[in-house]
């Protein structure tokens, strides 16, 4: 492990670059590892996949050896010419130097194939890049997300969980997301403070289209926002609807007058904010 660590950082050395604090960059350097993490991934021969992160390009390789094609998505202008001196991707290995947030990645693919996103994501940038996930899901077979481990709690939170929030509802609404992998922070260079998960996810059907899961979200920021709160007094002290709307909307949905955010199960949320929205128009002049 240490031989490892020492390799990824003479080789940045040797092109005078450091690990980028600011954008998370902690670098995966066992082959073993990353090879576990492409298997666990599912990555089918027939798939393109979109890495997110290329990194120095460690688990670029082992999905290069199981996809049909891999495009892989990097920030940094150092890594990117570190990765095309040294030559460390493998030949048919699309390097696209971008940031992936303003990137349509399933557009990378060609069109009509089957594509999967595989990603070892900084926590800075993971919880934006996971909701745009969301919004391609009818474009994907799945993602594979390498994550700090708390944010993993999120994601798959049931009610009563303390993690348990909007980004929980909207997954649990348009996916199947199952936590696989542990990784120890001694497996990266530099060492994180942060254990990570590997968290598959998969495009539930049916679910809320675009247009809806807007709606939804709408209504579960808000009563998110202040947990503490009931629902009513969430939503009535910040969007224009009144209270008892917002207990008339519980009531049609046989939720309690008293129920809090936390409390509300995922499959009653569109529901509920079906009758939201019909009471704040009829409240509108």
């Amino acid at each position: 492990m240490a031989e490892g660590k020492a390799r990824v950082r003479a080789l940045l050395e040797r092109h005078g670059l450091a690990p980028h604090k600011d954008r998370g960059q902690n670098f995966l350097f066992d082959p073993e590892r990353a090879a576990a993490l492409a298997d666990s991934a599912g990555v089918a021969p027939d798939e393109t996949v979109i890495e997110v992160g290329t990194g120095l390009g460690i688990l670029t390789r082992a999905l290069a050896e199981r996809a049909a094609r891999v495009v892989t998505v990097e920030v940094d202008a150092g890594l990117v010419r570190v990765l095309r001196a040294e030559s460390l991707l493998p030949e048919g290995v699309e390097l696209v130097h971008a940031d992936a947030r303003d990137t349509d990645l399933p557009a990378l693919a060609a069109p009509g194939a089957p594509v999967r996103v595989v990603a070892n994501l900084p926590y800075s940038v993971a919880t934006p890049l996971l909701r745009r996930l969301i919004d391609w899901r009818t474009r994907l077979r799945g993602w594979s997300v390498l994550i700090q481990k708390e944010l993993a709690g999120r994601m798959s939170a049931s009610p009563g969980d303390p993690g348990y929030g909007s980004f929980a509802v909207l997954h649990a609404l348009t996916t199947d997301v199952r936590r696989g992998l542990d990784l120890a922070p001694g497996c990266f260079y530099p060492v994180p403070r942060v254990v990570s998960t590997f968290v598959h996810v998969t495009p539930r059907e049916p679910a809320p289209d675009a247009a809806e899961l807007r709606r939804v979200e709408h209504w579960l920021r808000a009563a998110f926002g202040q947990r503490r709160k009931t629902v009513v007094r969430a939503l009535a002290g910040t969007l224009d609807v009144s209270a008892d709307a917002v207990r008339a909307a519980l009531s049609a949905c046989d939720l309690s007058p008293t129920a809090r955010a936390e409390d509300i199960a995922p499959a009653l949320w569109p529901a509920l904010s079906h009758e939201l929205d019909e009471l704040a128009g009829e409240a509108d002049p």
